[in-house]
């Protein structure tokens, strides 16, 4: 007697390309749009989400969660300041405390829920996406984002001729990391001006981090590493309460931007 119900390849085939499609085609318009699935902005897409507003992350790689699932050194333990240790209670992650004020958890324990949590919230992923380029509205907005496949940057130049597309948001968040693409984008032309990040000071770089976090430039919200970036502020290694918190800010941040009347 056969297990599974009777289904053909075709079936399968129907399944992935109209799910995907309805999704993108719904998500081409979003409230958010976040660039970045790493720690901030999976914190970000979930806190976001849960207020009810509509979020979409795109994430270059295969998979989601950054540095967060496999920690310093390729060892995937991953640490975290008090008081950040309360995001890893809330998520049911369990942690020890390593020396007074500082957890130590398993990194992918601990990325597995963060994950859960963003899709639990409604915050709807494209991976293998890469960011290319900003949307611009009159005085130079930020509308949305231009995004392409990421296997298209590893094609020779000479074959390649793929264009992008183009998908629209009332607000954008990098949340980028040290790249900061959306941030570097927007000083190629011009707009805005990056330091670059500094040297590694951990009791610093959390707590500036953390306090910078915030929109850069109208319609750009900026969290995580890609803050450091943008002002010039120390790295922190793999430490990841400055991230979580960050992106919690982050979050804060555009919920309160989004609820402001429409800018035209």
């Amino acid at each position: 007697m056969p297990i599974f119900s009777p289904v053909a390849e075709k079936d399968v085939t129907k399944a992935i390309v109209s799910g995907f499609l309805r999704q993108f085609e719904e998500y081409a318009e979003s409230d958010v749009i976040i660039i970045g699935a790493g720690p901030s902005g999976l914190t970000a897409g979930r806190e976001l989400a849960r207020n009810g507003f509509k979020v979409l992350i795109c994430e270059r790689n295969n998979y989601l969660g950054g540095g967060f699932w496999i920690g310093g050194y390729l060892m995937n333990k991953v640490t975290l300041r008090a008081p950040a240790e309360k995001h890893l209670a809330e998520l049911g992650v369990p942690y020890e405390e390593a020396v007074p004020g500082l957890y130590v958890a398993d990194g992918p324990h601990a990325c597995s829920k963060l994950i859960a949590a963003a899709c639990d919230a409604g915050v709807k992923f494209c991976n293998l996406t890469m960011f290319d380029d900003v949307v611009l509205r009159e005085g130079n907005r930020v509308a949305g984002a231009v995004i392409n496949w990421t296997p298209i940057s590893a094609m020779p130049r000479e074959i390649t001729c793929v264009d992008p597309v183009a998908i629209e948001s009332r607000l954008v968040i990098d949340a980028t990391g040290h790249d900061a693409v959306v941030v570097k984008k927007l000083e190629s032309r011009g707009l805005i001006h990056t330091v670059g990040f500094g040297a590694m000071w951990v009791e610093k770089s959390e707590d500036l981090v953390v306090e910078h976090t915030g929109e850069a430039h109208p319609g750009l919200v900026v969290c995580g590493m890609a803050v450091s970036t943008l002002y010039g502020l120390p790295r922190m290694g793999p430490t990841f309460g400055g991230m979580l918190l960050s992106g919690a800010r982050a979050a804060e941040v555009a919920g309160g931007l989004l609820r402001q009347p429409v800018r035209v």
